[in-house]
């Protein structure tokens, strides 16, 4: 399955880092997450539901390794259309949580296909701007590509997801930058939006999406309703201090002033364990992991491959 050469191939340590990261991840659910009054006491199902994500995360990297990308990218345009089913069957069939229908029911667990988005979308893009030799040097080039991801973005803000649906975007740019864009063509496409932006404000967003955005540049104004749990999160990064209070010793975490600390806000629980100390050490590893990415990007044999990674790099951190 695997040739020999491969071992001698593989960037042990981007490999490493990457897992240190999932390592302390899973650490910090299971700190967020622990209940000391239960019997036996015992960490949340997050913390489960973490370990398999990691498991089957780990599957995935095997035989993404075992199979030659450039067979993939001849197959995007399949995988392609199999993303936008899956969308549009969540939007008929999908389950509905807290006002959005984002889910498949698989019985043994809920799938939720917007996720795979951004990695589809990097691989489609990969194979479209490898293949066409002017890369995404023309406004026609680029509308192409903005169609590939047109068409995943509408059907992921209509579940509503808007937050996974702009996460789309930082991958077109990188892949389009890096293909060829004109840094002119960039310009023009930020004037576009900054010219919609209140357009889209207006008649676009939702009154709950506004909110949030007002909320998040103002948590005070609603300082016990929808700002409460930003709040707590300053208050939570704040204690830590520089060297934390180590871990599962957290007050604000592990009393639960934070609450849903697992989720969105695990990075205060890590800030108030493991102090500025720790945030540092887990940025400088998203770090390193960006440049050594960026590097294998540099340093691929072809086109396609460079567009991959570099799509595969915006997609994880714009999450």
């Amino acid at each position: 399955m695997f040739e020999r050469r491969l071992y001698f191939h593989i960037d042990w340590l981007l490999l490493g880092a990457i897992l240190l990261l999932a390592a302390i991840g899973v650490a910090m659910v299971y700190s967020a997450t622990y209940n000391p009054v239960a019997n036996p006491p015992r960490p949340g199902p997050q913390f489960y539901t973490q370990m398999y994500a990691l498991v089957l995360g780990l599957a995935a990297m095997m035989v993404c390794m075992a199979v030659d990308y450039r067979r993939l990218a001849e197959h995007s345009l399949l995988i392609y259309g199999a993303l936008l089913a899956l969308l549009v069957y969540v939007l008929v069939f999908g389950v509905t949580r807290g006002g959005s229908q984002r889910w498949i029911n698989l019985r043994v667990f809920n799938l939720q296909p917007s996720e795979f988005g951004r990695l589809v979308v990097a691989l489609v893009l990969a194979m479209y701007f490898g293949e066409n030799r002017r890369g995404a040097r023309t406004p026609g080039d680029l509308m192409v590509g903005a169609g590939f991801v047109a068409l995943p973005l509408l059907l992921i803000a209509r579940q509503p997801d808007l937050g996974t649906a702009v996460t789309l975007l930082p991958v077109f740019m990188g892949v389009a930058y890096v293909a060829g864009m004109r840094m002119r063509l960039l310009v023009v496409v930020a004037l576009i939006g900054a010219l919609m932006a209140p357009v889209a404000w207006k008649y676009g967003l939702k009154d709950y999406q506004r909110q949030r955005v007002e909320t998040f540049l103002d948590p005070e104004r609603d300082a016990r309703g929808a700002g409460y749990q930003q709040i707590q999160a300053r208050i939570t990064v704040g204690s830590g201090g520089l060297t934390g209070k180590g871990f599962m010793k957290g007050t604000q975490g592990q009393y639960k002033f934070l609450p849903v600390a697992h989720n969105d806000f695990i990075f205060s629980v890590l800030a108030e364990e493991q102090g500025f100390i720790g945030v540092l050490v887990a940025l400088g590893l998203y770090l390193f992991i960006i440049v050594r990415s960026l590097e294998a990007a540099r340093l691929a044999k072809d086109r396609l491959g460079a567009y991959l990674v570099t799509g595969i790099v915006w997609a994880s951190p714009s999450r």
